[in-house]
């Protein structure tokens, strides 16, 4: 679709949303970022999977890369709160390959500096992490955690302070604090963090998309009429 009937498009498209919708999406745009995106390696229960996107949401996160070498990455709406809609989700499940390899090269050829959450191996603390390069935080197994070619393969490695006798956090409350303290620090220090407005118009379009009943059948009466 060309630039001008993108625009056209999402014009035609907002005559179909309340003002307090649109409104939402622009507030939502304005603060969404691709600077920081998060890997989720084999994470196998619903509800951890699902707290962790509605975190990413919540926090600004646009991308998440969701890795199945072992299990199925599904989604309880109960408790992700529909947050999966509205982020844009890779997912790396072929069989017979190493996923994670996949989506660790991907993001690196991406620019991406890759920070491996892990109370396994030599690391520094959340709030030490630089934020001057796009960065991919990775979260493992609820059990097992991070595969151990996932922790070789990543450039830094971080821990979470604690001073318990527990040795780590659940995976979701581990999401939501990284991302708290990535995000906060990354908003105060750099002004580079945000979508570019090409991607805004792609979102902007997508939750419009999304955000209207019968909105297929209504995108394709605009198309047929632009003709």
């Amino acid at each position: 679709m060309q630039l001008e009937q993108k625009h056209k498009l999402i014009a035609y498209l907002t005559e179909f949303v309340t003002s307090s919708r649109l409104e939402k999406i622009e507030a939502v745009l304005h603060k969404r970022s691709r600077y920081v995106t998060v890997i989720l390696e084999d994470i196998y229960q619903p509800h951890n999977a699902s707290a962790v996107l509605r975190s990413c949401d919540s926090f600004g996160v646009q991308d998440v890369h969701i890795v199945e070498n072992k299990n199925i990455f599904t989604v309880t709406q109960g408790v992700s709160m529909g947050s999966d809609r509205w982020l844009t989700l890779y997912r790396y499940n072929q069989r017979g390959i190493n996923n994670t390899k996949e989506c660790l090269n991907k993001l690196k050829n991406e620019g991406y500096t890759i920070v491996a959450t892990t109370p396994h191996t030599q690391q520094i603390t959340i709030e030490k992490l630089p934020v001057n390069t796009k960065l991919a935080l990775m979260l493992g197994s609820e059990i097992n955690g991070l595969s151990e070619y996932a922790q070789q393969n990543a450039d830094i490695s971080v821990k979470i302070p604690m001073v318990g006798f527990s040795e780590s956090f659940n995976i979701s409350v581990s999401a939501a604090l990284c991302l708290y303290d990535v995000m906060t620090r990354l908003r105060q220090q750099h002004d580079n963090w945000e979508l570019t407005e090409a991607e805004k118009l792609e979102l902007k379009l997508d939750w419009l998309r999304k955000s209207i009943k019968a909105g297929k059948q209504i995108e394709q009466k605009f198309l047929r009429e632009s003709l």
